[in-house]
């Protein structure tokens, strides 16, 4: 009789528990997979594949307001919300029964159940069903965070329940500053409801390059977008349909809707981790682990949102993978965290890779910045008030570029492929060396000659 009922028991059937289940299943490994909720997590069913619909959708309001200044005659569109989510929804299901359908390939069993651990070997489900296992992979993400409770924070929405409304708000509030709060604000602002954000901090994109800060709140204002920073929510009154959303300021404002994107915290809870000896990491609320993404007990890994480390979609499926093939394949692998490209698909979107010009500036003592702005070659003939951001940081010292930030129309595919020449470690004079395409907007990333700011550190006495 096996020792073990199964090799690896992965709990959570995110992108990231997926990739890990099918993996290690390639490898020969006896694989159960366990999702209480719906195949894909968040990243599928809730997050970022429904989310970037959403964009296209709000941004064809933009295309049609466009197509004047192209000799198009368009006659009065109209939009139908409802339409659009149910669209959504089968689009959907069907992702969530390809994810299923490609992990029972595999040869890996998915259970549609809770599981919940009963030692470091042996997990409880929803029915009663004890399973043990060889090794346990923890991959059930995060969950929205709404902060401190406040007053009416019952009648608050997350990015849970604000892909199943049931009609487009005319107007809302969104708290928050981050990646969540500004793609739904562009989204809702695209649909042509009246959008109010509010941040506490200084300014939006905390973490991201001033620049890219700066010019993105920019370009949203002009699209309508009310941004009111240094303030929060202090309280939210329902009065039938309608809610007033009273802010720390004094102010107050009323909509159709209240949503919170402020955060998300690790998925930790209710998982009976006090049973394993799991160590939290005390600095982010996320189950610790080392390089290798394992915990403080040996039979337990854990990858994802809920280690709290870098939380994306594609580094959850790295992690997977990695760890898939340390424990069962023939190689050991650990995942670089550095040089990660990510993108914000706010209108305009936002790409970036690499460092940010004060990240870059405390950790170099030559630095040099290559910047330009520019009216999109688009907007020349639709007459939009739009302008693209592009900005290189340059290692003065090396002349290696070590970050890359656009905004603008197609940054995110854009930072993709510079995200391949800043990990080579790729020099400026590469980029100059570089044939530019034209007419692109990329092709100003290899034509930047111009140094538009260049710092140096005086050395310590």
């Amino acid at each position: 009789m096996a020792e073990f009922d199964v090799d690896l028991f992965v709990i959570g059937g995110g992108s990231g528990g997926v990739r890990a289940a099918r993996i290690a299943a390639g490898h020969g490994a006896k694989v159960m997979i366990a999702e209480e909720y719906r195949m894909g997590g968040t990243c599928v069913i809730r997050g970022c594949v429904p989310k970037k619909l959403l964009v296209y959708s709000s941004h064809i309001r933009h295309e049609i307001e466009d197509a004047a200044g192209f000799g198009w005659t368009i006659p009065t569109a109209t939009f139908d919300w409802p339409t659009l989510i149910a669209n959504k929804d089968r689009e959907i299901a069907r992702l969530e029964a390809a994810y299923t359908a490609n992990v029972e390939k595999s040869g890996a069993r998915v259970v549609k159940s809770r599981a919940v651990f009963e030692d470091p070997h042996t997990l409880r489900l929803a029915n009663g069903e004890a399973v043990t296992a060889r090794y346990v992979l923890i991959a059930t993400g995060g969950a929205p965070n709404h902060g401190a409770g406040i007053p009416g924070i019952e009648h608050v929405i997350s990015s849970n329940e604000v892909f199943h409304l049931t009609a487009l708000p005319k107007r809302i509030v969104i708290q928050g500053g981050g990646y969540i709060a500004l793609e739904f604000a562009c989204i809702f602002a695209g649909f042509g409801s009246d959008v109010t954000l509010v941040y506490r901090g200084g300014n939006i994109l905390r973490g991201f390059d001033e620049d890219v800060r700066s010019h993105v709140r920019a370009e949203m204002e002009k699209n309508g977008i009310t941004i009111l920073t240094g303030c929060t929510v202090s309280k939210v009154d329902k009065h039938g349909e309608e809610f007033t959303a009273h802010l720390s300021n004094g102010s107050s404002i009323a909509s159709d809707q209240v949503m919170f994107a402020i955060g998300r915290h690790p998925a930790v809870a209710n998982l009976g981790l006090e049973t394993t000896g799991v160590a939290i990491n005390p600095a982010n609320g996320g189950i610790a682990v080392d390089s290798f993404s394992k915990t403080s007990v040996p039979s337990i890994y854990a990858i994802g949102d809920v280690t709290h480390r870098t939380n994306l979609t594609p580094v959850a499926i790295r992690e997977g993978h990695a760890f898939a093939d340390t424990v069962f394949g023939p190689r050991t692998v650990e995942v670089d965290h550095a040089d990660i490209p990510t993108a914000v698909f706010s209108q305009p979107e936002v790409g970036t890779v690499g460092l940010t010009e004060t990240e870059a500036r405390a950790k170099f003592s030559h630095v040099d910045i290559y910047k330009t702005s520019f009216r999109p070659m688009k907007a020349t003939m639709s007459g939009r008030d739009t302008r693209v951001l592009m900005k290189l940081v340059v290692d003065g010292t090396t002349d290696r570029v070590v970050g890359c930030h656009i905004v603008g129309d197609g940054a995110a595919e854009m930072v993709q492929l510079l995200g391949i020449a800043v990990k080579m470690k790729a020099t400026k004079a590469d980029f100059d060396a570089t044939m530019a395409l034209h007419p692109t907007a990329a092709e100003e990333l290899v034509t930047m000659r111009t140094v538009t700011a260049r710092y140096v550190r005086e050395a310590a006495e």
